[in-house]
């Protein structure tokens, strides 16, 4: 019946169980996560994979399962490029890197381009709303183009990644364009040369290799505008937006060379057999790895997601206990901590691609992703006593009443559903691993504090700013969430399509 327990075992069970997540247990395992010894757990690091190791001893020392196969972990490759070789040559002129250009690590592949001409085609926007079309009457189909950075009103303006990736005088909004037009390579003049602080040589990790010959990309200086426009005094950047978009007649040559380093990274699952329903699944998830190091400073993600991960591993710990009392739960319970989720939610993908447990017998994932903080933006009396619930409403009509039965069971807290509006800016059911779940039809429920701002991907998000009385409370109402549909007699309807913007 809907809000009603679907307990096997009972009430005095869970609570009973229950109790083992307790502030103590929870700090003393945070104190190992968030330590300085993991690094920051950076995806791929020494530090992440110290963590690994350390969930995966805790979880053998409860008495779990390998979650795959003979392992306890699930491994998926990563890759980094480090830029070995490059070079910028104009009418036989060679241009420092730095001094007066720099590549697009992202973009670049390995290769030699060779122009003898290039299109200067003004700030390299269409706009017409405004009406603005710099390529008006220009053929740049399998040619150069060299464009001002920003734009006639001046630089992009700050504002959230979404927002500047869709303004028309971005960089990725000129190159994308540049791509639609036909040209084969994108240069955008910068004020920035000589460069104040060393472009990186070794570029952001990354999960799907790609081989196929990139975009050239690359940003230059005005030094490099002047050449490509064959003139012999250096133009300023006011004399360059004079310039008549039209071709340009030089012989231009660059080369790039990259090689790329095979890396690795995890998700770390362990499973707790069920009993008669031990062909049906339940997940527990939260993500262990966070932003790493910046030089010394060290990002420790006590909040992010220390806190889920130890949440995770305390609600192992309680359902272990009762499995060992005879209060084993009916279906197979799998724990997975995964790594990646900063680098674009890469763990759990894997997993979603590559399910060690089928997805239609998975009755629903509870992801635990930031659960130790009070929510800086929140005015209400009831701050320090409440979660954000993303996914009540949504794949699944039982969801809902089930979690919000299991809270009142048990911690009472406020259980606010403001992040599940389909019009919610900040993209949070997109945002942590529960996603690629959903994605599949897996109902999910994700619960997370608020913490987008203070101190959200800091270095100053250490365990002493955790809230270990609220942590406490939020994770005994999410196992006993967990405990219910562990139990119950049939798996969750999946009666509700889902139905989110297109991100």
């Amino acid at each position: 019946m809907f809000g009603m327990m679907a307990f096997v075992h009972g009430q005095t069970d869970v609570a009973k169980f229950g109790s083992i997540i307790n502030q103590q247990n929870l700090k003393q395992k945070l104190s190992i996560i968030a330590s300085a010894e993991m690094e920051g757990r950076e995806t791929a690091s020494p530090g992440q994979k110290r963590a690994a190791a350390y969930i995966e001893s805790e979880f053998k020392r409860m008495g779990l399962k390998p979650g795959n196969g003979n392992s306890y972990q699930q491994y998926y490759p990563v890759y980094q490029d480090t830029l070995t070789g490059k070079k910028f040559a104009i009418n036989g002129r060679l241009f420092n890197w730095d001094q007066d250009f720099s590549f697009n690590l992202q973009t670049i592949s390995n290769g030699e381009w060779n122009f003898d001409k290039a299109v200067f085609a003004g700030y390299g926007i269409v706009d017409t709303a405004k009406q603005i079309n710099d390529y008006e009457n220009l053929d740049v189909a399998g040619k150069l183009v060299f464009v001002l950075e920003g734009s006639s009103s001046g630089a992009v303006p700050a504002g959230n990644m979404r927002a500047m990736m869709a303004n028309p005088a971005s960089t990725n909004s000129k190159m994308r364009l540049a791509i639609s037009k036909g040209a084969a390579g994108l240069l955008v003049i910068s004020a920035d040369f000589p460069k104040k602080v060393a472009s990186l040589t070794k570029g952001n990790m990354y999960m799907k290799r790609n081989d196929s010959k990139g975009f050239l990309m690359a940003t230059v200086s005005a030094e490099i505008a002047t050449a490509l426009a064959g003139r012999s005094e250096k133009m300023s950047i006011e004399q360059i937006k004079l310039l008549k978009k039209t071709e340009y007649v030089s012989e231009i040559k660059i080369a790039a060379s990259k090689s790329t380093e095979n890396l690795e990274s995890s998700n770390v699952i362990a499973i707790l057999p069920g009993t008669d329903k031990k062909e049906e699944y339940l997940m527990l998830t939260g993500h262990y790895d966070h932003l790493g190091k910046r030089g010394d400073v060290i990002y420790y993600g006590a909040d992010d997601d220390g806190s889920g991960t130890v949440g995770v591993m305390q609600m192992a710990e309680a359902f272990t206990a009762a499995a060992k009392k005879g209060k084993g739960p009916r279906r197979t319970i799998v724990f997975m901590t995964v790594s990646g989720e900063e680098k674009g939610l890469w763990g759990s993908d894997y997993y979603s691609e590559h399910p060690i447990y089928p997805m239609d017998k998975t009755t629903a994932d509870l992801n635990t992703d930031m659960v130790g903080r009070i929510d800086t933006e929140r005015k209400t009396a009831d701050s320090a006593n409440t979660v954000y619930v993303i996914g009540h409403d949504k794949l699944s009509s039982e969801l809902q009443g089930i979690n919000e039965a299991a809270n009142n069971q048990s911690s009472k807290i406020v259980l606010d559903y403001k992040y599940d509006d389909p019009q919610d800016k900040n993209f949070i059911y997109y945002r942590s691993d529960h996603y690629n779940f959903a994605k599949k039809g897996v109902p999910i429920l994700f619960f997370y504090d608020g913490m987008l701002q203070a101190d959200y991907h800091k270095p100053s998000d250490t365990i002493e700013k955790i809230n270990f009385d609220l942590m406490q409370k939020r994770v005994l109402m999410i196992f006993y969430t967990a405990w219910d549909i562990a139990n119950r007699d049939n798996m969750l309807k999946r009666d509700i399509k889902l139905n989110m913007p297109a991100r």
